[in-house]
């Protein structure tokens, strides 16, 4: 039987548009849509379970996947089979995640599942974009318990038009890359990378990219209504008790207030509210604490949060005792690692990380293999976040979602600045050592150090700064938090984070948590983080004001050399001897690269001796050397013959050419030892391939005065010597059409 297949339109202008379309693939899913633009192709399936977990949160998975297949390419590696996720699918998963997450209920604990597969690529069309647009689609379809239809979209800027969903190629014209994910009323997410624009110039996208969801949000609810929208699923929600939330909140309020009003350390304040949850617990019997145990604690954790905010509110004061706008002391420290090609320290408050700098040649370029991207990154950044950094001991699993993410987020911030000139390959890696609000802004900060203290010439220092927002509604009250802790991270209305020169922004990465934020309020937060990034940024440039002029004695030196692309193989040699001899000999590493266009050879040289690099040099010069003809040329001797000399190009050690006996003087020359001797120096000229012999011709003689009186010999008698001279060689001509013999 034919299925019934449910389709839905979107506009992008330009010719452009999406569609969404169900009713033909993974029908037992509770929901699944296909969303395809251009070739691209999007299968989003998801599903829940009917019952409850046991636990106390939403476990919900979030799964993007990019099938090798869907680009008509094979998975790399021995299997030939897509195996764990890439860093972007992982990036894109996070992005899909703190969308749909905060819509469902807070009591809804069923193990739920949104799996998004890309099943056919287009060069020009970015998938990560419609990947939120294919997760609400499908949950819309669905019996989920589920706020609103929510969607993401990418924008872009290029010559001062806002583009949404932009190619690749437009991307790279672009001046921002922005991923935005809203409802239909209110922005929720925003992550991206921007080239030093302004607080204002970033709102003004966020706006244009939410109207573009508004008519994605249209279309999801037009294909479940023509579909079917099926009736909300029940489920057992989380048990209440108003009587008892108010005796808890009673109880705890006044004091909880009380210990955040005094302003503490991190772990002081945590054992002083622990204090007074277990006053609270111990006001009931064994009975009711097994009975109602777990919304004691509950409810307890609603009047700390309701006194924590109402202080900010009320008071303007936060709980370390600091103003709103206040930021945490800060130190920092550069060169502490003394191996290391870079390194700095960063600390703000409870929170610092310890960078390092890493650099390479293009053979150490982080390799990107996806079925929608291949290419390379010369400059990357890596987080790591142990379980000690916050006190804690946990098994330690690999890189987490989490650490990725993060990790992305300082690299977007920082690679603006590294130059295009840059000749290394520079990796970046940030250790979180103690973690008390914001590590990812830590890592940009000590990021920033760290490059210039290798040497590499950072274009601008960039600094990040963490900041949080508190809101009312009913009183109209609010408050930005400048450089949050992490008590303050969960408790807050808004999570954003903001890098930037003293320029403009350079990333940032915004979660959203209230409904209707009037753009008033992020304009007035996006300033105040202004503010708080340069007072960080004057930290920063008093610890390491610029970039030190070369790199460390004990790091390589990197020399980029371009040859004729001919040379390419005389260089690597038969193989790859030439190459490896001269690397061992030299104690260089020399990477060899063929330029598309040019099709010339770019040359790396990486070493820490000077003397070495200047031997590669030295032997790439003698490899690539030509002489032009009718110049000068200094040579040495390097071999006496009966009928000449060998010299080799005092410029070009390795060249020789041979300096006949006929071209030593203006003089009949018996003995060559007569006019020169072995390691002399000497000038030549060079006239190019000699039509007898076919091989270069060099001359002593002719750039020396003729001796008085000098007569040039007759030319031989032809008739005499049968047309051939007394070194037995043909003196005719050579024919138009014979070739010239290559040297070999």
């Amino acid at each position: 039987m034919i299925p019934k297949v449910f389709r839905e339109v979107i506009d992008l202008g330009d010719g452009r548009e999406i569609s969404i379309e169900t009713g033909k693939l993974a029908k037992q899913a509770h929901g699944s849509v296909v969303v395809q633009s251009g070739k691209c192709m999007l299968l989003c399936t998801v599903v829940s379970n009917y019952k409850q977990s046991d636990v106390d949160f939403l476990p919900l998975t979030v799964d993007y996947r990019e099938k090798f297949a869907a680009a008509g390419r094979y998975p790399g590696g021995f299997f030939k089979r897509e195996a764990r996720p890439s860093d972007g699918e992982v990036l894109t998963m996070r992005l899909v995640d703190r969308v749909l997450r905060p819509l469902f209920p807070k009591d809804y604990h069923a193990e739920t599942q949104v799996m998004i597969q890309l099943m056919s690529h287009d060069d020009d069309v970015m998938p990560d974009a419609m990947a939120g647009l294919a997760a609400s689609a499908a949950i819309q379809l669905s019996d989920f318990p589920f706020e609103c239809a929510i969607s993401e979209a990418r924008v872009g800027r290029v010559n001062g038009e806002f583009i949404i969903n932009p190619t690749r190629a437009q991307l790279e014209e672009s001046d921002i890359d922005m991923m935005i994910g809203a409802s239909a009323d209110s922005v929720m997410m925003v992550e991206g990378e921007m080239d030093e624009i302004s607080e204002e110039e970033m709102t003004e996208a966020i706006k244009f990219a939410h109207e573009a969801i508004k008519v994605q949000c249209a279309a999801q609810l037009r294909l479940a209504e023509a579909f079917g929208k099926k009736e909300t699923r029940e489920y057992d929600p989380e048990r209440e008790d108003a009587d008892l939330e108010k005796k808890v909140y009673d109880m705890a309020y006044d004091k909880v207030y009380a210990v955040a009003k005094a302003g503490s350390a991190k772990h002081e304040r945590s054992t002083a509210f622990g204090e007074i949850k277990e006053e609270i617990t111990a006001t009931f019997s064994e009975e009711e604490l097994e009975d109602f145990g777990d919304l004691v604690s509950k409810y307890y954790r609603k009047a700390e949060k309701a006194a924590v905010r109402d202080l900010t509110l009320n008071e303007g004061l936060r709980l370390d005792g600091r103003k709103t706008d206040e930021i945490r002391p800060i130190w920092c420290e550069v060169d502490y690692l003394p191996s290391t090609h870079g390194s700095s320290i960063f600390t703000r408050g409870e929170t610092q990380a310890l960078a390092t700098v890493t650099l390479g040649t293009s053979r150490e370029a982080n390799q990107i293999d996806m079925p929608s991207f291949e290419g390379e990154e010369r400059f990357y950044l890596h987080y790591n976040f142990p379980p000690f950094s916050t006190g804690e001991a946990r098994p330690i699993r690999g890189t987490s979602r989490r650490e990725v993410g993060h990790g992305n987020l300082a690299q977007r911030a920082l690679k603006g600045m590294v130059p295009d000139d840059c000749p290394y390959t520079v990796r970046v890696v940030s250790e979180v050592l103690e973690s008390n609000g914001s590590s990812s802004m830590a890592t940009v900060c000590a990021g920033t150090m760290a490059i210039m203290d290798a040497g590499v010439q950072l274009e601008k220092p960039v600094s990040g700064i963490a900041m949080g927002l508190i809101s009312d509604a009913d009183s109209g009250k609010y408050a930005v938090l400048s450089d949050i802790l992490g008590d303050e991270d969960h408790l807050g209305d808004m999570d954003f984070k903001v890098t930037g020169t003293a320029d403009g922004i350079t990333a940032c990465q915004m979660d959203i948590k209230v409904k209707g934020l009037s753009y008033e309020i992020l304009v007035n937060a996006l300033q105040q983080a202004r503010d708080g990034r340069l007072h960080i940024l004057e930290k920063l440039t008093d610890t390491i004001a610029t970039p030190n002029s070369d790199v460390k004695a004990h790091a390589p030196k990197m020399i980029t050399r371009t040859i004729p692309g001919d040379y390419i193989g005389a260089l690597i040699g038969p193989g790859g001897k030439v190459i490896q001899e001269l690397q061992k000999e030299t104690n260089t590493t020399i990477v060899i690269n063929e330029d598309p266009v040019t099709e010339e050879g770019i040359v790396e040289i990486l070493g820490t001796d000077q003397e070495g690099i200047d031997a590669v040099l030295a032997k790439i010069d003698s490899i690539t050397f030509k002489p032009e003809k009718g110049s000068i040329y200094e040579v040495k001797v390097v071999k006496m013959l009966d009928f000449g000399a060998v010299v080799e190009y005092t410029e070009a050690p390795g060249n020789e050419v041979l300096l006949h006996i006929s071209e030593l003087a203006w003089e009949r020359t018996d003995n060559v030892s007569d006019v020169v001797k072995m390691g002399e120096i000497l000038d030549v000229k060079y006239f190019g391939i000699d039509p007898k012999t076919r091989k270069d011709k060099v001359s002593r003689k002719a750039i020396l005065p003729k001796p008085e009186g000098y007569v040039a010999r007759p030319p031989r008698d032809d008739k005499r010597s049968g047309g051939r001279d007394n070194r037995g060689r043909d003196n005719r001509k050579p024919r138009e059409d014979r070739k010239p013999r290559e040297d070999k």
